[in-house]
């Protein structure tokens, strides 16, 4: 990230200022979430519903540059790609039957939210959110809701510094990446895409990937009171990036914006697995 997305806080970043070139990609005023070294909340967000029937098979993406790397998507007791739309803010609980937990709103930072369902029982959902800590999941009852699917799955392999794009498991596309540095790594774990946002500059490409991932190392960017991760385009460094990606963000992932282009038609919702 120059990369990741805050919130209004008090917090500083944990380092006292960033490198000259975030610094020349100044935060954006008045903006309620902001990418690591960008604001990108109240910018308009070009959200896509994750039915596949909207998006249907008009994906622009390439054909697998390779096939040596086998993913294997973690075990889940729920329908793999099964996306719910919230239609108002939603009661939740800890478990089926469980305490009530806080409710589940239909929208985040401005965007209508579409969450992956991750298990499912006797008629309840267990669903990710997008909010701190990392990984936070709840259960809501499967009523008043509109399901979709996303044959779509990105995986983000950070030994290899590429990002892995299937399609009904089949792999359509497997770029170079910038990934987050040692000192400030890109985290780990199973995320989804939250929301797509216009990109600020053209040196984020030609959008913005809004995920529920945050950045462990940083809590704050800029008094933002966040740090959400977000692919987005290389800001410049496309040398760095190259063939082989590189660790130069501070936790984002950012691509040749030919290839960020071929994501376009990923929807809202679909997962995103971060990988070491």
């Amino acid at each position: 990230m120059p990369d990741v997305m805050p919130r209004h806080g008090r917090h500083r970043h944990k380092h006292s200022r960033p490198s000259r070139s975030t610094r020349s990609r100044s935060l954006l005023a008045g903006l309620t979430v902001v990418i690591i070294g960008v604001g990108l909340g109240s910018v308009a967000s070009n959200h896509r519903a994750p039915a596949e029937s909207v998006r249907g098979s008009g994906s622009s993406a390439a054909e697998p540059k390779s096939t040596s790397f086998v993913y294997r998507a973690p075990v889940l007791t729920g329908p793999v790609g099964l996306v719910v739309a919230l239609v108002a803010t939603t009661p939740a609980f800890a478990w089926p039957g469980g305490p009530a937990a806080p409710s589940v709103a239909a929208t985040w930072h401005g965007s209508p939210l579409f969450l992956p369902v991750i298990a499912t029982l006797a008629g309840d959902l267990e669903i990710r959110l997008p909010t701190r800590p990392n990984g936070s999941t709840t259960w809501i009852r499967a009523s008043n809701l509109r399901l979709y699917h996303s044959p779509y799955r990105i995986v983000i392999d950070l030994a290899s510094r590429h990002l892995l794009l299937y399609r009904n498991d089949k792999l359509v596309l497997d770029a170079p990446a910038g990934v987050g540095t040692t000192t400030d790594p890109t985290p780990t774990g199973h995320f989804f895409v939250a929301s797509f946002a216009t990109a600020p500059t053209p040196a984020y490409g030609p959008f913005v990937i809004v995920t529920s991932a945050h950045s462990d190392a940083i809590t704050d960017w800029e008094e933002s009171g966040d740090a959400v991760v977000a692919i987005h385009g290389p800001l410049g460094e496309d040398a760095e990036i190259g063939t082989t990606g590189a660790r130069i963000s501070h936790g984002c992932i950012r691509l040749h914006d030919n290839d960020l282009e071929l994501l376009r038609a990923v929807p809202d919702g679909s997962p995103i697995d971060v990988i070491g």
